[in-house]
């Protein structure tokens, strides 16, 4: 069958598998048994009438993407039609997430369609009472003109597939930081949600992150089943273009108000200082990175009892171009925080607050006495967190409060810093594989056995401070360390000397992070295979350098050296590359790629035990132990890696 617009015949579909497509401009039935044909790979295109072309192209209503389409056949790349139809996009981190333009491996207007069209078959299955319950849709402010592409005109068309089905739909009015998403769903009894958003990726890009029933990222079978009911519907349905019904239908709520008034009112329970922000002098700056979160930075910080930060005028206001930043990341340190720290300085303000453009992630800054400003890595930050929300939870709790029932959570790939805490302090540390959806899995199921978890994490500046939202969320995390910070001004100290305060008390945990862009999957696999089979089949390394490495742990494959059947704990995840090596040092290293990106990423950590602060020495054997890392296992001259700084 020819998919709507644009003349698709599917034969299998997902991520890395291609579908047999034929592109027919000539006047040929809707059947096509042709499924290769020479030359192209699996497009056959006749040239004969151009009316047929417009009739083929006629259900695509985005006028944007057919165009694209039509101007790819008529100047003959069969090669660039071939990558756009001949591949579906597949659920990654807990949803899609791609550039947006025409064709099945691009966020447009039709795979966002087909998408819901497959969650909704799914939740249909799942849930029976999906029409009593309904669904919640938020968007940010990314936009796209040359393929009038918008989050919110993707929102919309999410809510008129389920409109149209008589599914009640909670759309909110005005975009919303990505956080708001998995609470809605936890407030209003919501089957799940979805959020159109691409967090701080390039201004190209757009995303659709979906959310289960317990407030977290869908995982695993989650994701794979969705996949089987998007392939069985991959028609558009009647009323799924229908963007109108968002202002039309009786069964579309907007939660806006009573959602924003609720969070904020959640938030209050973890400030615990209220008194000491009501009457602080300190200043603080904040930029939204042309994104989703002033305004609600701003009601944050009011409801913590502070006046609101100051904010960075040219960065304050949405723009999907992200004008003023080459990257609309944060995590990328100093050099887009630029206009945040110039206007910091101007104002005398210590402390810059950065969150992404979903407002999901925190970045923070502080000004050291000399004058230099310090911008903390996602662990160092954690590791602030981590105390901060253990010792108000200790000044606080009930005197028959066990803290054997407390827990703290980070991702694998992230700092051991919290592991240290924890086995000095009496409370429970777990490991995720890397992702907040497993991190809010677990919590989920940690709460309903009635456990207390107070704090989690991902290095990538991702954290979850209290349970109000199973996510990453950037909003809460900068008015706590706002908080904090205001505290510790009280003590006499700043951020930076609280962090070598922790780190001499738990032990120095002292790491690296960074990555190698490689856009050619063959050679991924092949630097991973490599490492399977360094010593011969089957067989890992056994050192790096001059250090040894004391247990290998492949989550890809399932194999863990440490575990007495040399089973890993974590669950296996064969969708991506991930290793790990321990080393008889303490040095922890992973290699792993992104789930998102055409990235190679290495984090490598020194996790000292107390007493041993010798910096110096500790960050020295560091850096030789990546620099055999990067050398003997990635070996980027010869694997063609380019470095992130290149």
């Amino acid at each position: 069958m020819l998919l709507p617009g644009l003349g698709f015949c599917p034969s299998s579909g997902g991520k890395g598998r291609e579908w047999n497509c034929v592109i027919c401009l000539g006047k040929a039935s809707s059947r096509v048994s042709a499924p290769h044909t020479e030359g192209l790979g699996g497009v056959l295109v006749t040239r004969q009438s151009h009316q047929w072309r417009q009739e083929l192209l006629k259900p695509l209503l985005n006028q944007k993407t057919k165009e694209q389409i039509e101007s790819l056949l008529q100047d003959g790349k069969h090669r660039e039609l071939r990558e756009r139809l001949c591949c579906r996009l597949s659920f990654g981190t807990a949803g899609l997430r791609s550039a947006m333009g025409a064709g099945f491996c691009y966020i447009n207007d039709l795979t966002v369609i087909q998408s819901t069209q497959g969650i909704y078959k799914y939740l249909e299955r799942n849930f029976s009472d999906f029409k009593q319950r309904g669904f919640v849709v938020g968007y940010d402010t990314r936009g796209q003109v040359t393929s009038n592409c918008s989050s919110k005109k993707l929102a919309k068309l999410t809510a008129a597939v389920l409109l149209a089905k008589d599914v009640p739909v909670y759309f909110f009015s005005t975009y919303v930081p990505t956080p708001f998403v998995p609470y809605a769903v936890q407030q209003l009894g919501a089957v799940a949600g979805v959020m159109i958003t691409a967090s701080h990726n390039r201004k190209e890009d757009n995303g659709y992150k979906v959310y289960w029933e317990n407030g977290a990222q869908i995982t695993s079978p989650h994701d794979k089943e969705i996949i089987k009911c998007i392939e069985e519907c991959v028609e558009p349905w009647s009323g799924s273009w229908n963007e109108n019904l968002v202002d039309t239908s009786p069964l579309r709520q907007d939660p806006l108000q009573k959602i924003c008034d609720s969070y904020m009112e959640d938030l209050t329970k973890i400030c615990y200082h209220r008194e000491l922000n009501v009457q602080s002098t300190l200043k603080f700056v904040h930029t939204s990175f042309h994104g989703v979160g002033h305004d609600y930075v701003q009601l944050a910080f009011r409801a913590f009892g502070f006046q609101p930060p100051i904010p960075v005028p040219e960065q304050k206001d949405p723009d999907p171009d992200f004008s003023t930043v080459k990257c609309p990341n944060p995590e990328e340190g100093e050099s887009v925080l630029e206009l945040s720290l110039r206007l910091a300085e101007k104002e005398g303000a210590r402390v810059v607050v950065a969150t992404d453009p979903d407002a999901d992630r925190l970045a923070v800054a502080e000004q050291q006495d000399n004058g230099c400003w310090k911008v903390f890595t996602g662990n160092e930050l954690a590791a602030l967190f981590g105390w901060w929300m253990f010792s108000c939870w200790k000044e606080n709790c009930s005197q028959d409060a066990d803290v054997g029932n407390v827990y703290m959570l980070a991702t694998t790939v992230s700092s051991k810093i919290l592991r240290a805490i924890a086995l000095k302090e009496g409370f429970h540390f777990e490991e995720t594989l890397p992702g907040f959806k497993w991190i809010g899995s677990r919590v989920k199921n940690l709460l309903d056995k009635g456990k207390e978890v107070l704090f989690a994490f991902e290095e990538s500046i991702g954290f979850m401070c209290g349970t109000s939202v199973l996510d990453k969320d950037g909003v809460s995390a900068a008015v706590v360390i706002a908080e904090m910070a205001t505290y510790l001004q009280g003590q006499g100290l700043t951020l930076a000397q609280k962090l070598i305060d922790i780190y001499e008390i738990y032990g120095y945990h002292i790491s690296k992070t960074s990555y190698f862009l490689c856009y050619e999957p063959a050679t991924i696999k092949r630097i991973f295979e490599r490492l399977r089979n360094f010593e011969g089949p089957e067989s890992y390394p056994r050192c790096c350098g001059a250090y040894s490495i004391l247990h290998v742990r492949d989550v890809t494959t399932g194999y863990d050296s440490s575990q007495l059947n040399h089973k890993a704990v974590l669950p296996v995840s064969k969708s991506s590359q991930m290793i790990t090596f321990t080393f008889q040092n303490g040095c922890v290293a992973t290699l792993r790629t992104s789930g998102t990106e055409p990235k190679i990423k290495y984090y490598a950590e020194m996790c000292a035990l107390p007493g041993h602060s010798d910096r110096s020495v500790l960050e020295e054997e560091l850096q030789k132990l990546i620099e055999g890392l990067i050398g003997d296992f990635l070996e980027p001259a010869k694997n063609g890696l380019t470095w992130r700084s290149a």
